[in-house]
């Protein structure tokens, strides 16, 4: 794990948003499709909003949420809706999207649909991720009925999780997808997140979830 410590949030979001927009073009130079997986959450709104700007060939670009609260897209908690909002506009308005809802469906039924159509994208090529105080990242949430399977090396690829403290069931991407990803960057920032990534550090998945990737990471963090 490697952590770039930024001297404020305007700084990292101008810094991580030229980070990434450099390895989408990267991507692009050696695929005809990019698979960008991107968190929900308010932290990396700032990103977004310096991302969307750049001009590329985003045509080419499937955005895909590393996770999702099972609530439409219009509902104010969908990070779908933020994702449309923040980053999906401007230059990056041409990306394309999978949506992890889908009206009339149940959160166990659509998982395995959504994951054929995921997997043949795969690996992911640049997974942006975030992390909370309690250690979860995407929505593998510490003690969350679901956990452990999320974190078993042959999990599926999307896994529903019911955590006891949210109030919506939770879709994920599993824990050996995001740690697949060719380039993953994880967003951090308050001194309370800092201190819970460096206790994830001495922890096991099942107690830190975010550290399932860290070896992979590289951490974008500023207070």
């Amino acid at each position: 794990m490697r952590v770039i410590d930024y001297p404020d949030k305007e700084l990292l979001a101008l810094g991580l948003a030229d980070t990434l927009a450099s390895e989408l073009r990267m991507a692009l130079d050696l695929k005809e499709r990019v698979l960008f997986v991107v968190p929900g959450g308010s932290t990396p709104g700032p990103v977004f909003d310096k991302l969307s700007a750049v001009d590329m060939d985003w045509s080419r670009v499937t955005v895909l949420l590393s996770d999702e609260r099972w609530v439409p897209k219009d509902h104010p908690r969908s990070n779908t809706r933020l994702v449309c909002e923040r980053l999906l506009t401007g230059h990056a308005g041409a990306a394309s999207m999978v949506a992890l809802y889908a009206e009339g469906e149940t959160p166990d039924d659509i998982t395995s649909k959504l994951g054929e159509v995921i997997a043949p994208q795969l690996p992911i090529d640049l997974c942006l991720l975030g992390m909370g105080t309690d250690m979860h990242t995407a929505s593998l949430f510490p003690g969350a009925p679901g956990l452990a399977q999320a974190l078993a090396p042959d999990a599926p690829v999307l896994n529903v999780l019911r955590p006891a403290d949210q109030p919506e069931v939770r879709l994920s991407l599993s824990g050996h997808v995001l740690k697949g990803a060719v380039s993953l960057h994880l967003v951090v920032t308050g001194d309370a997140k800092r201190a819970a990534l460096n206790k994830a550090q001495s922890l096991p998945p099942d107690e830190a979830p975010v550290a399932a990737i860290l070896n992979r990471a590289q951490v974008h963090w500023a207070a």
